[in-house]
């Protein structure tokens, strides 16, 4: 009878905690207080070759089971010792579609994750994931000299810094217009430019530009457009519904046909009446 081999999670040496294949089991502590560790689970961050990352390689640290208590403040302080830490980014579920991301406003802030989190923190030098991943820890998020707020303090601190400065909004949402009107300009003056201009095969592109200005259609304009289709679409409903409503509309038109030719006899006849010969 074969044995079966049963591939078994590592388990950290001196707790006996279980980690997920390939993963190092960092043990952590909200204060000196608390008596039960809270474990993060990290490996260094790798993708398939030739997918483009907007994480670098060989310098990321992917971390799991990150508690909501734990910032990014918190972690870049708790892995600094292990080398200058870069940058640090929390999310709600790992990244799968691996692009590139534009950067965030400082002014509107992510929803925040009410459970645990995943990290993604990029250290300057490709020792410090080697280093993170040698932690043994516990590691103490809430020190005092770096105290971390929880409970209603956290809720009054992070409601306090959702409040906007109306100054700074309006300085950096006019920057962002100055550029995106540049930006406006300059596709504008190029497809000017590329208008009636053949390219090298000969073709010529064809614009959205029109040479007569369409003027912008008033609200008066739009409702009677809006009136005279309600008109057409009444006058279209219910035309002929049943097969014995058309028979009658045949049947109607003809009479109407015949009872206009006989108008036209009878007409026809009283101006040859009228232009016969009398000499007396």
């Amino acid at each position: 009878m074969v044995a079966r081999r049963r591939k078994r999670a590592a388990r950290d040496p001196q707790e006996g905690i279980p980690s997920p294949p390939g993963y190092s089991a960092v043990p952590i502590k909200f204060s000196e207080k608390q008596q039960a560790s809270h474990y993060l689970y990290m490996r260094e961050h790798r993708v398939r070759e030739g997918t483009n990352s907007s994480w670098p390689q060989k310098r990321t640290l992917f971390v799991l089971n990150v508690p909501p208590y734990c910032t990014t403040e918190c972690l870049s302080r708790l892995l600094s010792p292990c080398g200058p830490v870069q940058s640090v980014e929390l999310q709600e579920k790992p990244d799968l579609t691996e692009s590139a991301k534009e950067p965030k406003s400082k002014f509107f802030h992510p929803r925040p994750v009410p459970g645990f989190q995943v990290a993604y923190v990029v250290f300057q030098k490709p020792n410090g994931v080697s280093a993170a991943l040698a932690l043994k820890g516990p590691l103490l998020v809430s020190t005092e000299s770096h105290p971390v707020k929880s409970g209603i303090h956290k809720w009054l601190s992070d409601y306090a810094d959702s409040v906007l400065d109306p100054e700074a909004l309006r300085v950096e949402v006019d920057s962002f217009m100055e550029v995106y009107d540049k930006k406006i300009a300059e596709e504008e003056a190029k497809a000017k430019e590329e208008e009636g201009v053949p390219d090298e095969e000969g073709w010529v592109k064809v614009t959205r530009r029109s040479r007569r200005p369409v003027l912008p259609r008033t609200e008066a304009a739009s409702l009677r457009v809006l009136e005279r289709e309600k008109r057409k679409r009444a006058r279209k409903e219910l035309l002929n519904f049943y097969a014995w409503q058309h028979r009658e509309t045949k049947m109607e038109h003809l009479a109407q046909l015949r009872k206009k030719f006989e108008e036209d006899k009878q007409r026809i006849e009283l101006m040859r009446a009228q232009r016969r010969f009398r000499p007396y």
